[in-house]
């Protein structure tokens, strides 16, 4: 089954995407950049400002799925300057506890507006019941 995930605690989706889709207990979240979900503009030119409000947002995606950051399991983060992974590692440490998701960094050309960080990932939501 199938469900849409949306909250307007996240920037709303600004092409043809959903902010997150449910599968069973598996969560795809659509990548998040550093938009305040109120006004939908860039946080801040500040790279440490977008990374925690990508993390911030990447939350409440998750919260709305039923679940919270620390069930993500696979983590993607696109950057335009790779010279900044040391920060989102120590910014990643405020936001995840041990064991951390797997993860990939890579370097990209450009994001869309002209930001300098996006995140995407899967996250396991915990069985109940």
């Amino acid at each position: 089954m199938k469900s849409i995930i949306s909250t307007e605690n996240a920037p709303s989706a600004i092409g043809t995407y959903s902010q997150a889709v449910k599968v069973n207990n598996t969560v795809y979240l659509s990548g998040q950049i550093p938009l305040v979900p109120a006004t939908m503009q860039v946080i801040s030119d500040d790279f440490a400002e977008q990374a925690k409000q990508v993390f911030k947002n990447l939350s409440a995606v998750c919260e709305a799925a039923g679940g919270d950051i620390n069930d993500m399991v696979k983590v993607n983060i696109f950057l335009t300057d790779l010279s900044n992974f040391a920060t989102v590692n120590e910014i990643m440490s405020q936001y995840f506890n041990e064991p951390y998701p797997a993860r990939a960094a890579i370097e990209i050309s450009k994001l869309p507006k002209d930001v300098a960080i996006e995140i995407d990932g899967v996250m396991e939501l915990p069985n109940v019941g």
